[in-house]
């Protein structure tokens, strides 16, 4: 089965599962993982901005996109001519399922299930109390995450409150939003925030807890999250080390 992913954390899936180049032809540009295997696939555009023709010439069997990171318009372009698959993650029910229905697609059941336990034990890492953090997103405007998004489920499942869970989606939000939180996260993507973040806000809460999170570990769905379990206890020892 010759299959293009429009998806990043969905590319890593698919060589975790055990396809190779043969099989996964066209990735985007955002799909860096694993990086020895995605860096001799076709490119085929951006998640936002996909070369549709480019799609075309590689004649997929399978299209695997997502409700939240494709733009609806190009991919149902794709509809009429291919099959295509379309994923909505989030929550830790639905990456389970993700796992689940690829691995029955592909023929990978075994190795899905064994992704879906490692995940389950990698989440039983626990802080001991709730803290409230705040997790930021985007700079400039700063952009927070809602209750209704992955990132805000990973969050709570290894036991932080989001300061922002009577929101939704991406909010934006003012420095002085920040005023509750307990902890800052500055997450390492989409936006890339540096230690130079870090002092610009340190300038409006001198006394609060700053630090920079690996982004991939709280929005990467799919398999990525059985990988996390060092970063996470790494993460939880560290904000518990200081006194909050």
């Amino acid at each position: 089965m010759k299959v293009v992913s429009l998806v990043p954390s969905i590319t890593e899936v698919l060589f975790d599962l055990g396809l190779t180049e043969n099989e996964v032809i066209g990735r985007t540009k955002f799909c860096i993982h694993p990086e020895e295997k995605v860096k001799n696939i076709s490119i085929i555009g951006g998640t936002k901005n996909i070369n549709i023709d480019k799609i075309k010439s590689l004649q997929p069997d399978l299209i695997l996109a997502n409700k939240e990171e494709n733009i609806k318009e190009q991919v149902e372009a794709l509809m009429d001519d291919y099959k295509v698959i379309v994923t909505n993650v989030e929550n830790i029910e639905d990456n389970y399922y993700l796992l689940k229905h690829l691995g029955t697609l592909l023929n990978k059941e075994d190795k899905a299930q064994l992704f879906n336990l490692k995940i389950y034990e990698v989440l039983q890492a626990k802080i001991s109390s709730k803290i409230k953090v705040a997790y930021l997103i985007w700079n400039n405007p700063y952009m927070t995450i809602g209750s209704d998004t992955f990132i805000h489920k990973i969050l709570e499942e290894i036991g932080f409150e989001n300061i922002f869970k009577d929101r939704i989606r991406y909010p934006e939000i003012q420095t002085e939003d920040l005023a509750d939180a307990d902890l800052i996260m500055l997450s390492s993507e989409p936006f890339p925030f540096k230690e130079k973040h870090i002092e610009e806000l340190k300038a409006f809460y001198p006394d609060k807890k700053i630090m920079i999170v690996d982004g991939e570990a709280f929005s990467w769905y799919g398999t990525h999250l059985a990988k996390c379990e060092d970063y996470f206890k790494e993460l939880i020892a560290e904000v518990e080390s200081i006194k909050i």
